[in-house]
């Protein structure tokens, strides 16, 4: 597979709107992918349909669109469009997203997310074929439903995984997986899970930094509003980090925010949040693709550097 370096959009500094000139810039300083992600800011759909046409010939993927917020016939149609925009070139990430963005945002049963996650691969295989889809699912039913018009080149359908059992259904049903806050040496872990031949897929937090405390208590933040989350716990947790985590979810759980904080030690920020001058950035950013990562999606963190700066000293 030829290398690919991602890069994450809108930034984290500017709206979409003001987002235009970096992002045409992309593909000169040798991005290959643009991925959005779907949280609480831009949906994933949008900042797409605009590069397309702002960042030609780069690949456009969402990482990731949740499976519990729209229906699956409303998910084809919006997968259906972007294909057609940009054909060949959109990969749909789809996955379970978590229990607050699902229930406490989005007013949404969140139940069975395994289930649920390859019930929608499923049925959006067959409608993006082009198929009229009539079927029982365990976790939803669809009747009659085809698209107005499928598009010439269906999107490749990644999932967001972070255990086996989700890694595995990427690699045997899916066309790669997408993972999110590990180290380099945790790469070697998720590969041996999918295979060699899936494609794998990972947002990077990078912040071009020298002061290393400044990050360090910057990621502590970001770190602990992850890690609390009880899929990114649980993934941790098989990563190995369960005894050095501990003590952080114990605060957490307790309602002692900042003793949470303090839990966090040195080390695991440094795994998990690629800091240092761009050159070192850049290098750390390499151990994970030796590692065996197909495609780093890199997500400058606002430090030293001006957020579009930081895009130029990154690209690869």
């Amino acid at each position: 597979m030829a290398q690919n370096w991602g890069m994450t959009i809108p930034f984290f500094d500017r709206s979409l709107a003001e987002s235009k000139e970096l992002i045409a810039e992309l593909p000169a300083l040798g991005y290959t992918d643009v991925w959005s992600a779907e949280v609480n800011g831009a949906d994933a759909f949008v900042p797409l349909a605009l590069a397309a046409e702002w960042a030609q010939g780069v690949r456009l993927g969402t990482a990731i669109v949740p499976v519990f917020t729209r229906g699956p016939g409303l998910l084809a149609m919006s997968a259906a469009t972007l294909a057609d925009l940009a054909p060949g070139r959109f990969v749909l990430g789809i996955g379970s997203s978590s229990p607050a963005i699902v229930q406490r945002w989005n007013a949404a049963e969140f139940g069975k997310p395994y289930a649920r996650t390859r019930d929608t691969l499923r049925f959006l295989r067959k409608a993006l074929a082009g198929e009229k889809v009539s079927e029982q699912y365990e976790t939803f039913g669809v009747k009659g439903f085809k698209l107005e018009r499928a598009p010439k080149v269906a999107p490749k359908i990644v999932l967001a995984a972070l255990r086996p059992r989700m890694l595995h259904l990427a690699a045997a049903e899916a066309d790669g997986a997408i993972t999110n806050w590990l180290s380099p040496e945790d790469v070697r872990q998720i590969r041996a899970e999918v295979g060699p031949s899936t494609e794998l897929i990972a947002r990077i937090f990078v912040c071009v930094s020298e002061d290393a405390d400044r990050v360090r208590e910057m990621g502590r933040w970001m770190l602990a509003s992850y890690l609390t989350v009880p899929a990114y716990a649980a993934f941790h947790d098989w990563l190995g980090r369960a005894e050095v985590l501990r003590p952080m979810h114990e605060a957490w759980a307790a309602g002692d925010r900042q003793a949470a904080l303090k839990a966090i030690p040195d080390e695991v920020v440094d795994a998990l949040i690629v800091h240092g001058d761009a050159a070192t950035c850049r290098a750390r950013v390499q151990e994970y693709v030796d590692n065996g990562l197909d495609t780093p999606v890199l997500a400058p963190v606002p430090a030293d550097l001006p957020i579009p700066d930081a895009v130029r000293a990154l690209a690869r």
